[in-house]
């Protein structure tokens, strides 16, 4: 049985041959979203339109009922989404006073010339960002490793489990 090739993927300039491989692709779309909600029991809605404008459609469900919930989903998100923003806005502003407040304190006074309290005071400054920051970051690195739903160890737990390389860059494994 003969290999295929590797279709380069450029508009097709001949109009039969591009409506020809249309109706193939379409077809052969549509297969696979069926076959995605039967095999899978996934609710699939399928929207084409043609270059001439015709619509073609699947649903495994109703396509109004599944636009109903992408909606409301959509909404969702949207609402997780600001709360989310917001509070990384507000943590944001927070860490930004400390590192105002800290550049205060280093113009205001000299280390050589400052005595214990004066050094207390500046550690704790610095080591309250620096907590404020180590904790943003790991925020976004569990965020983008995982879309924010395993944590670093179960990432590097996962990776020993399947002979892969640790995804998180501290990991003290070295896996």
């Amino acid at each position: 049985m003969p290999r295929r090739g590797v279709v380069e993927l450029r508009r097709i300039e001949d109009k039969v041959s591009r409506q020809v491989r249309f109706s193939k692709r379409r077809a052969g779309l549509f297969k696979k979203a069926f076959e995605l909600s039967l095999l899978c029991d996934a609710e699939v809605s399928l929207l084409v339109f043609s270059p001439a404008g015709k619509l073609y459609e699947y649903a495994s469900a109703s396509i109004e009922d599944t636009y109903d919930r992408y909606q409301q989903f959509a909404g969702a998100e949207t609402t997780v989404n600001e709360d989310q923003n917001r509070n990384d806005d507000e943590a944001s502003l927070d860490l930004q006073s400390q590192v105002k407040e800290i550049a205060t304190w280093s113009v205001q006074n000299n280390a050589e010339e400052s005595d214990a309290n004066e050094l207390e005071q500046l550690e704790n400054l610095l080591r309250n960002a620096l907590r404020e920051t180590r904790s943003k970051k790991m925020q976004m690195l569990g965020t983008q490793n995982s879309g924010g739903s395993t944590s670093s160890a179960q990432n590097c737990k996962e990776s020993r489990d399947h002979g892969t390389r640790c995804p998180d860059l501290n990991c003290a494994s070295g896996e």
